[in-house]
């Protein structure tokens, strides 16, 4: 699943070797499927691991992969590079900001996928974007607006017959949609 070359695993065991003993790495994607993915190492103490998490052994330390970001690290590269400062650990995740989606991902994920890959790339023509806050019990999406749309005119109609009609459409789990943006706010509105 993810490659690290032999230069950051010597780098990690470096790093792991003065931490306490058993300590290993965790990797993970934050805000996977979005624009503002990124991808995380960060030290794994033992017991900080989650149930679902997993193993994989590397000479010295383990790594631990976090289930919910095993889709977003496929073909993704850990690698070291040594420089005058000490040296540079770059993670390279193709997959983390637009993953391989299909009926059985995670309800957030094909959401993600369709506001951020269908419906902003029409509304950023208007300098607006949407933004999935949660998926609350009941299915129901709450979004929240931005930029041009968040207090706009037509945001009701962009709501219902573009974002809830594609959304609905797409992903039929879906029970509802619903807007938490506060639209009193008309700044940056592209239609007062």
């Amino acid at each position: 699943m993810v490659d690290i070359s032999q230069a950051a695993q010597a780098y990690l065991r470096e790093l792991l070797a003065k931490q306490e003993t058993g300590c290993g790495i965790r990797m993970f994607v934050a805000q996977p499927g979005t624009p503002h993915a990124e991808t995380c190492i960060a030290y794994c103490r033992p017991g900080e691991q989650q149930d679902d998490d997993s193993p994989v052994e590397y000479d010295g330390f383990t790594a631990w992969f976090e289930a919910r970001s095993e889709a977003y690290l496929v073909d993704a590269v850990v690698d070291f590079q040594e420089d005058r400062m000490g040296g540079q650990l770059t993670i390279k995740a193709p997959n983390a900001r637009v993953p391989s989606v299909d009926e059985n991902s995670p309800l957030e994920d094909r959401i993600n996928y369709v506001l951020y890959n269908e419906i902003n790339p029409g509304l950023a023509a208007h300098g607006g974007q949407v933004t999935l806050v949660e998926v609350v019990e009941d299915s129901t999406a709450v979004l929240q607006f931005g930029g041009g749309c968040q207090g706009c005119a037509a945001v009701d109609i962009t709501l219902k017959q573009s974002v809830e009609r594609s959304l609905m459409e797409q992903i039929p789990e879906l029970t509802a949609i619903r807007d938490v943006t506060d639209h009193t706010m008309t700044d940056n509105a592209y239609y007062r």
